[in-house]
């Protein structure tokens, strides 16, 4: 592991611990013997996101991770809540996917379903930009449905 003080590529590892699905490393640096910590974790099998357009790309965590950030912005979910939100959405997919290809469509639903189950405004505030209401009466639609404990992605 690459020391981020001097680059020096030798490390030794100090301390190691699991964490639920990560496990954390205290390393020393050979050469300078900076301290740092890695993360490491099992990366999912999903490998392609198909687009509308039909274009492929490789999955982006950090896309997922950004778009959950910002449903639950100045909610009351942490970072380690939203880092087990998109783990949530990455097992759904990868089981959903089976290690290939999955559409946008399918990403944004599986991150609503958890976002349904985790908060009710950051489900309405991805919601309100995944179907991309065109008028308030569509929103309003959406919010009643809600409220009648139906599935409003549905409809």
């Amino acid at each position: 592991m690459r020391c981020p003080d001097c680059l020096h590529d030798e490390s030794r590892v100090i301390d190691s611990r699991a964490t639920g699905d990560t496990v954390r490393r205290r390393r020393t640096c050979e050469r300078c013997g900076a301290r740092f910590t890695t993360f490491e974790r099992i990366e999912p099998r999903v490998a392609w996101v198909v687009k509308k357009t039909g274009v492929r790309e490789p999955f982006s965590r950090e896309k997922v991770m950004a778009g959950i950030a910002l449903a639950c912005r100045k909610r009351p979910i942490d970072a380690a809540g939203i880092d087990a939100l998109v783990r949530a959405v990455e097992a759904r997919l990868d089981a959903l996917a089976g290690g290939s290809e999955v559409s946008t469509a399918e990403v944004g639903g599986v991150v609503l379903e958890v976002l349904r189950g985790a908060d009710a405004m950051a489900y309405v505030r991805f919601a309100s930009v995944y179907r991309q209401f065109e008028s308030v009466e569509q929103f309003a639609e959406f919010i009643v449905r809600l409220q009648g404990d139906q599935d409003p992605v549905v409809a």
